[in-house]
């Protein structure tokens, strides 16, 4: 069998009507969107029609979308941009316990040096968060909270309007990484009641280095750098047209896909599910098994060490993650999962399938096939596991 691809969650295959669609701006179509001639007008209106269309995707102003390089610079902007208008009055940051280190690096870094009070909101195992929780962290100086909408390593969708909800009455601007959400599952800025959120392209089959943030009206960034005019001051750089343009067909098509590829993405990790948990002993879903969007399967596998699994699933050729693509290499259990009260034991062991539109039965066949084996063999060789099971 031909190399089988699940690590969707990591980046996914460009999609050849979005590669179509980007050609123009890459060919004849070159000028920059800046520019007050007829080249660059061109290009300003391919720009302001894709952002016209991402915005109505997400339920939003044209005005309110921002173009950028993808969803960490999207988390920074939001994060650091929040935070640095707001440090003269409000000084004091919550963020959730399982996001992305494009939240949590930036909130640290604001904790360590830029004067700020940081507070974790803790989540329960299957992930979720406790809008009364949030709102008993709230003070008269809380500048940002930001929660994850959809989690990047076990799916879990979190109830990001019930959150805001809660605090609505706070005046506390709210920001949610909506990077693993956007296009999987249906996201109306309004009805989430967020006053940020940020998504990119390539989770989407869409090109890397192309994103935005979407900014409630009304609501200000201090810039995180500088240098231009470009995306009224709040992101300067020549602007990516194509990037855009791809980003806007992306989500066109997510949207016609949407209903027939959740259908097909539930049934299929649904039975990988059964089936694992059914052929192998000691294994453990990660977040819930109906609130998660439909293609992220996180399983723990007890007693041996993810990493291990992963290298050898990847001689199989199959590709699969332990985790995070932007923390790969770390022997550290994951923290969304220690965040989750998950033994060390199982944390250490988790892998992470994430499936896409490629994704056949045959081909998790194949994985059910070579996975009890690999399982089996690590197991033998593990000192915790044996430890565990005399």
């Amino acid at each position: 069998m031909d190399r089988i691809y699940l690590d969707h969650n990591a980046t996914t295959p460009v999609d050849p009507e979005v590669v179509q669609a980007m050609l123009p701006h890459l060919a004849e179509g070159f000028g920059n969107a800046s520019s007050a001639h007829s080249f660059g007008r061109e290009a300003k209106v391919a720009l302001e029609n894709a952002r016209e269309q991402i915005a109505a995707f997400i339920g939003c102003e044209p005005s309110e979308f921002y173009f950028t390089s993808g969803g960490t610079e999207s988390d920074n902007m939001a994060v650091q941009g929040v935070a640095r208008n707001l440090s003269s009055r409000k000084n004091h940051l919550i963020i959730g316990a399982t996001e992305h280190h494009a939240v949590l690096e930036p909130a640290e870094y604001l904790a360590n040096r830029g004067g700020f009070q940081l507070d974790v909101l803790p989540v329960d195992s299957d992930g979720f968060a406790s809008p009364e929780r949030l709102a008993s962290l709230i003070t008269d100086k809380t500048a940002l909270i930001s929660v994850m909408h959809g989690n990047n390593e076990t799916g879990t969708i979190q109830d990001i309007a019930a959150l805001t909800h809660a605090v609505r009455e706070k005046g506390v601007l709210f920001h949610t990484d909506a990077v693993q959400s956007v296009g999987k599952v249906k996201v109306n800025v309004k009805d989430l009641g967020v006053d940020l959120l940020s998504l990119t392209a390539h989770k989407i089959y869409g090109p890397k280095g192309i994103g935005g943030l979407f900014i409630r009206q009304g609501v200000k960034l201090a810039p995180v750098f500088y240098g231009g005019s470009h995306e009224k001051k709040r992101r300067p750089g020549t602007e990516n047209v194509a990037g855009a343009v791809a980003l806007a067909k992306t989500l066109e098509i997510a949207g016609r896909r949407l209903e027939p590829d959740t259908k097909m993405l539930r049934e299929l990790s649904d039975y990988f599910i059964d089936k694992v948990t059914t052929l192998i002993p000691d294994v453990a879903l990660n977040g819930p098994r109906d609130r998660r969007v439909p293609q992220t399967v996180n399983l723990s596998f007890s007693g041996i060490e993810g990493e291990s699994i992963l290298l050898s699933l990847d001689m199989e050729g199959i590709a699969c993650s332990s985790g995070s693509a932007c923390t790969s290499g770390t022997t550290e259990p994951s923290h969304v999962l220690v965040a989750m009260n998950k033994p060390k034991v199982e944390a250490q062991g988790a892998i992470r399938f994430s499936l896409g539109r490629s994704t056949t039965k045959e081909q998790l066949d194949y994985v059910l096939e070579k996975l009890p084996p690999v399982v089996e063999r690590l197991r033998a060789m593990s000192p915790v596991y044996q430890k565990a099971k005399s």
